[in-house]
């Protein structure tokens, strides 16, 4: 771990100041409970959805399907299950069928480890697996529309279902490296994730409270920045908020996180698409 610099101790010391100025969020009333880490090791005492943190506005837009402005994205999923492409002419349903059966808990277990390329895949990669190996369909750009949409749509069937990540036999050396990452400083302000989102979850920071980071809403509509976005694309805009390098779309680096932030947030309830603030 680093040792903050004169350099950039002045911006830690700041942000620090910031954080503790704010106060904890009260109980939602009544919807949002906390699960008890499992593992001896785990950084939180509990273990709170990114629900828990949200306003009582936030909170009803995510509860009503109707006003959630990701469904969108769920809507467009459904359709592209059902869309035949490819070489194979097949589309997801040609091999899995009613999606509300055949994916009821696949939104639980990603990351999952992948033999054949001996690392950490998750939902959006395994859906470019089946549209290259079983449709012989071109992959999706990670991050396009198409993507984002039939993953909103395939975690979506895992809705209210506990995450049950796997970080054990060969995936256990990348959930270290995840472990790792997250309780590395990095950037201008030489900060870890571990600072945010395990000590001061609960916290303001500019208007905004920090959760605990947890993945269990992923896909999920951001108020700010106004989109639907992927994990991925979340993990980088905490980066970018901290002024270090953000991942490479599909990295292992990015795997490796989102690995150890499954961990983190094992046996909440899969919440895709989420509404957070």
């Amino acid at each position: 771990m680093k040792i903050i610099t004169p350099r950039n101790c002045r911006l830690a010391m700041m942000l620090a100041g910031m954080l503790l100025a704010g106060a904890a969020v009260a109980e939602p009333d009544g919807k949002s409970e906390p699960v008890a880490p499992k593992a001896k090791d785990h950084p939180l005492k509990e273990i709170w959805s990114g629900y828990h943190f949200q306003s009582e506005e936030t909170r009803a837009q995510q509860d009503d399907a109707d006003a959630n402005p990701a469904m969108e994205h769920y809507k467009a999923g459904e359709k592209f299950w059902s869309k035949v492409a490819g070489k194979s002419k097949k589309s997801c349903s040609s091999c899995h069928g009613d999606a509300a059966k055949s994916m009821r808990g696949a939104g639980t277990r990603f990351p999952l480890y992948y033999p054949i390329s001996k690392r950490m895949i998750n939902v959006e990669d395994r859906i470019n697996l089946c549209r290259e190996k079983f449709m012989g369909a071109k992959p999706w750009d990670l991050g396009s529309k198409e993507l984002l949409a039939l993953s909103v749509f395939v975690k979506r069937q895992s809705l209210g279902a506990r995450v049950t990540p796997q970080t054990s036999g060969p995936a256990a050396n990348f959930f270290d490296k995840g472990k790792t990452f997250y309780t590395t400083r990095r950037g201008q302000l030489d900060m870890a994730c571990t600072h945010c989102h395990d000590k001061y979850a609960g916290k303001k920071l500019r208007g905004l409270t920090l959760t605990q980071g947890q993945s269990n809403g992923y896909p999920a509509y951001r108020k700010t920045p106004g989109k639907t976005v992927s994990l991925g694309q979340q993990i980088n805009a905490c980066l970018i908020r901290v002024r270090a390098a953000p991942l490479a779309a599909g990295s292992e680096d990015l795997l490796n996180l989102e690995t150890y932030l499954a961990w983190r947030g094992q046996g909440l309830p899969v919440e895709t698409p989420a509404v957070r603030e």
